[in-house]
């Protein structure tokens, strides 16, 4: 799984072009080369690369499905290790529950 690139600009996922901009602006002072000699290249590369994806609309789009989808499968790894774990007594009534559940409904 990739980083993700509102936590490496320090904004929100509802985040406006302004503050993913002032964000960026402020990150790159301190990411770059030339203003910080302890700054890695690589690090103001990735940084452009993560403005250039947040600030184009289609490219945001595209990676914010991109982001729901990984975590999405992250949640299905996380419950099938889970199940994986149960006891067949904790299966047993999980599925009961569940059934329960479905009938209200």
């Amino acid at each position: 799984m990739q980083q993700n690139y509102y936590e490496m600009l320090e904004v929100s996922p509802s985040a406006t072009l302004a503050e993913i901009k002032r964000s960026y602006h402020r990150l790159a002072r301190q990411l770059h080369p030339d203003l910080n000699k302890q700054a890695l290249d690589t690090h103001i590369k990735r940084l452009n690369l993560v403005y250039q994806t947040l600030r184009d609309p289609q490219k945001r789009a595209a990676y914010d499905e991109q982001l729901a989808e990984e975590q999405r499968q992250a949640a299905l790894r996380l419950q099938a290790q889970r199940e994986a774990e149960m006891t067949w007594k904790e299966g047993f009534f999980g599925f009961v529950d569940e059934l329960k559940k479905g009938l209200k409904e």
